[in-house]
């Protein structure tokens, strides 16, 4: 099982140094501490394993050291910052691995850069030699590039000329949307093995600075102390210490504190009940950050978190998330009028901040995502977003028979614009576009909690059926769901999901999905004679011509 959870105690790669306003992530991968067996990661090359690492110093520092400003990113290896991911590795991987690898770095490059442009954390990287593939998408992903000019330093995307695939973690749409590399230039940089550095490199805006050897540590600390000082990160003592998980894991279910996830293995879906917190919000920030980790909005964002990353990669056959909730609707909305109350706080911010990165990796997840909303369902506000997330919703109208109660939502102002999709609209606007009034008047209604007729009249959901109906209508769906090809539902999915306008990570995500869906099993690639499978024999790979 790969587990997503860890600790600075136990990282194998990476080592953090925190100097009061500015902190030093310093990557020395140790080339025996894959992941997995058969591969050694050499020249700072990484896995997953030192994905799962990054991931988790990111959060911490957003959580444990918020009196960070800056950043700086570097290697603890004398001329290699960082060889990309390792080419064994991906060799040896399942497609299934790789595609999900690839999605977790991206998403934790896009973290990366939210920090810098939301949280007041500015990253930079300090390029002490070569960074090559990944090595250089990680560096792609700071708000500033530093690369000593030695004659031997320099950036590249060797992907194509290599490997016959392309880069996996966003790298040509962030020269092209991000640094603003001209095309021809973008085009030579991205066919040559040997990368561009020096003067050149600056000029091609491949990196933001350049300096000489002797002057390269200075230069360093002088950016750093320089983003620091464009920080509009708060100057605090405080901390928000982020303990294990309670989590338990059996063969067809994981529960944790606030959600419980059944497996039905003949439908290959899973159930995902989220429990509304049982009393109010705090009365005063002092308490909410007394509360730490379990407040519950950061509880519940940690734990659906946790489980959508280990059903990705340890559940590859569960395509339907089935989305329930219990809770009080009134405690629901008192934790979202807290949010916006203190979004100005910086352990506020962060945790929107959390919930908005969490709502993009379900949408891009490549899951069939159903909500159903049933009596005594709590899906109001932010949680009412995982509704706005589902392929469809099932709201029950009137009472099943041995229940009085009927099933409500209800809209918060946590959904007219804190937690944005990935083409940087709200899911209301997205729902609407082609009715941008509507989320106007949905606004006039508060948080008003509407049963179902209400709630369809007001296309919040897809469908009412009542308690006559309810469960074969639901039924049906999943079972449904299960009968179509994954490929073709993924695809589908992925194309309908995100209405609007394009932006880079939306650009990355599509792209991904489509490229590494078919360049990483063609046969130019993956192929007996193939050039990932040639790579490190000396021998290059051949090639079908045929241009498809």
């Amino acid at each position: 099982m790969i587990d997503f959870q860890t600790h600075p105690d136990n990282y194998k790669h990476w080592r953090l140094d925190v100097n009061g306003e500015i902190a030093t992530l310093t990557l020395n991968v140790d080339e025996h501490g894959g992941l997995h067996e058969g591969y050694e990661l050499k020249l700072n090359s990484y896995d997953l394993g030192v994905d799962i690492e990054l991931a988790d110093v990111i959060q911490r520092l957003r959580f444990e050291y918020p009196g960070v400003k800056a950043v700086v990113l570097q290697s603890a290896k004398e001329r290699i910052f960082c060889a990309g991911a390792n080419i064994r590795m991906l060799g040896l991987s399942s497609h299934q691995h790789k595609v999900n690898f690839c999605k977790f770095t991206n998403e934790t490059r896009n973290s990366i850069e939210d920090a810098s442009a939301n949280s007041g954390q500015i990253w930079m990287c300090a390029i002490n030699g070569i960074a090559a593939g990944g090595g250089y998408e990680l560096a792609l992903a700071t708000h500033h590039i530093l690369l000593v000019d030695d004659g031997n330093a320099g950036v590249s995307l060797p992907e194509v000329p290599l490997l016959a695939v392309l880069p996996g973690t966003g790298g040509l749409t962030r020269l092209t949307d991000k640094r603003k590399v001209r095309k021809d230039h973008a085009d030579y940089f991205c066919t040559t093995e040997e990368g561009i550095g020096g003067q050149r490199a600056l000029d091609w805006r491949l990196v933001d600075e350049i300096a000489p050897n002797s002057k390269f540590a200075d230069a360093v600390q002088v950016r750093a102390k320089a983003l620091a000082a464009k920080s509009t990160r708060p100057d605090t003592d405080e901390y928000i210490t982020l303990e294990t998980l309670d989590r338990s894991i059996e063969i067809d279910s994981v529960r944790y504190s606030h959600l419980e996830a059944t497996i039905d293995r003949t439908n290959n879906a899973i159930e995902i009940l989220l429990k509304g917190p049982q009393q109010k919000p705090a009365k005063t920030m002092a308490e909410a950050k007394s509360w730490g980790v379990k407040f519950w909005p950061f509880t519940m964002a940690r734990e659906l978190d946790d489980l959508i990353l280990h059903l990705r990669a340890n559940e590859i056959e569960i395509g339907t998330l089935v989305f329930k909730s219990t809770g009080d609707i009134e405690n629901v909305l008192s934790y979202d009028n807290f949010l916006l109350q203190h979004q100005n706080d910086w352990f506020i911010n962060e945790v929107i901040l959390y919930w908005q990165r969490l709502l993009k990796r379900i949408e891009v997840s490549s899951r069939s995502l159903l909500a159903v909303i049933e009596p005594r369902s709590c899906f109001a506000g932010t949680l009412f977003e995982i509704v706005l997330c589902a392929d469809r919703s099932y709201m029950l109208d009137g009472p099943l028979e041995d229940n009085h109660a009927e099933a409500e939502i209800a809209l918060s102002g946590m959904n007219f614009g804190k937690l944005k999709t990935i083409t940087d609209i709200t899911r209301l606007a997205s729902r609407f576009y082609a009715m941008p009034e509507k989320t106007g008047n949905l606004k006039k209604l508060g948080s008003k909690k509407l049963l179902a007729a209400e709630a369809d009249k007001q296309e919040l959901v897809t469908f009412i059926p009542d308690s006559i109906d309810w469960e074969d209508e639901v039924r049906l769906a999943i079972e449904e769901r299960a009968s179509f090809s994954p490929d073709a539902l993924t695809g589908m999915e992925a194309s309908l999901r995100f209405p609007g306008p394009e932006t880079m990570e939306s650009k990355i995500f599509g792209r991904l999905t489509a490229w590494q869906n078919w360049i990483f099993q063609r046969p130019n690639a993956v192929g007996e004679t193939g050039a990932l499978t040639r790579y490190g024999s000396g021998k290059k790979g051949k090639f079908d011509l045929t241009r498809v």
